[in-house]
């Protein structure tokens, strides 16, 4: 009924809706019933008809107004100018306005400078301050055991409050086997190195056929580790800082190491007692447990290359089950082809992963 913004009625809008109300009215219809027809309350109607015409208007005290001290466009291309200068482009306005301000310099608040600043996109890391950009850790395709290792460290609770002890553990992308594992009282790149050491001895590893991976903390790349790993030909690999989805090898194990029901639901009483823990739970996790992601067979049956046998027989299983009762199956029997490549954080913009060298 012509209303304006913010549902404002025009004085004339208000005069013929006063008009045919009272008309109605006078017609012999109710006052409340006509006020619902045209869309306004008996109260705003009354409202209407006390105010004196000529004072009738937009008398809402939330008006808007224009402040008396806003800048103009003419100052605030002169805080541009002047934020953007050889002199100051690498400083924050709470440098930039005491700065002039010695120089009996003032154009505006220091806030109006930051405001401006963050409208022009030019506020956040000026200068040489800009954010680091950390790149996507290298992608490793692993077409058969001991060609990529992840490893990393978690806590296990213990008697004392706010104590733990450390669990380091290596394990292979391409089976999931736990390939090395050591418990202890302190994290440190010498008792990595050791661990490292000792897997790649057991694991009969030569030089320049393996890459190791793990998070960016200290134990992972201390100078004692990485001469280490010189030293072995094994090729270091980190992922980016505090990106846990780059060795989500790692995570995984130590998730399922948390979460099975014979994980102890108090503390370890003794580092004695959390490292035979840890023995028998390396020992199954290898041997007994049917891994989700290798096509349900033991990392140990898939490092040694048993599973495709494994599952060349479960296939046959199933085929010959079809044909015994081939009503049973809609369509193709349960896929349980081997999985011949797994990837450490594929690249996804491109078609295919790049294979890494060591394993051609």
């Amino acid at each position: 009924m012509g209303r304006g913004r913010g549902g404002y009625i025009s004085i004339e809008n208000r005069r013929h809706i006063l008009s045919l109300i009272n008309e109605a009215c006078n017609a012999g219809a109710r006052k409340r019933l006509a006020c619902e027809l045209i869309g306004i309350s008996v109260r705003t109607l009354q409202r209407w008809n006390n105010k004196v015409p000529e004072k009738q208007g937009d008398q809402r005290k939330n008006k808007k107004f224009i402040p008396a001290n806003k800048l103009s466009e003419k100052e605030r291309q002169k805080i541009l100018q002047v934020s953007n200068s050889c002199e100051f482009k690498d400083l924050p306005p709470s440098q930039i306005v005491p700065t002039l301000a010695d120089r009996g310099i003032y154009i505006a608040s220091e806030s109006s400078f930051y405001r401006v600043l963050k409208e022009n996109n030019q506020l956040i890391h000026r200068g040489k301050t800009k954010a680091r950009e950390y790149r996507k850790p290298e992608s490793y395709t692993a077409t058969g055991a001991n060609q990529v290792w992840t490893w990393d460290i978690t806590y296990l609770p213990t008697s004392v409050k706010g104590a733990f002890y450390y669990l380091y553990m290596i394990t292979d992308i391409y089976s999931r086997k736990i390939v090395g594992w050591e418990v202890h009282e302190t994290q440190n790149d010498e008792l990595s190195s050791e661990l490292i050491q000792k897997a790649c001895l057991s694991e009969k590893i030569c030089r320049n056929e393996l890459v190791l991976h793990s998070d960016n903390g200290s134990p992972m790349k201390g100078a004692t580790m990485l001469t280490t790993l010189q030293k072995l030909g094994v090729v270091p690999s980190f992922s980016r800082p505090s990106v846990s989805n780059d060795n989500p090898y790692s995570e995984s194990l130590f998730k399922t190491l948390k979460y099975i029901p014979a994980y102890p639901s108090g503390p370890f009483e003794s580092i004695f007692a959390s490292r035979e823990w840890v023995h028998g739970f390396v020992k199954w996790y290898n041997t007994k447990h049917k891994h989700s992601g290798i096509k349900f067979v033991s990392p140990s049956e898939r490092h040694q290359g048993k599973d495709k046998e494994i599952l060349a027989n479960r296939d046959a299983v199933y085929k010959n089950a079809k044909k015994r009762n081939p009503s049973r199956w809609s369509g193709k029997t349960r896929n349980w082809e081997e999985i011949k490549m797994v990837s450490l954080n594929p690249d996804k913009n491109k078609k295919a992963d790049r294979i890494n060298k060591l394993a051609a």
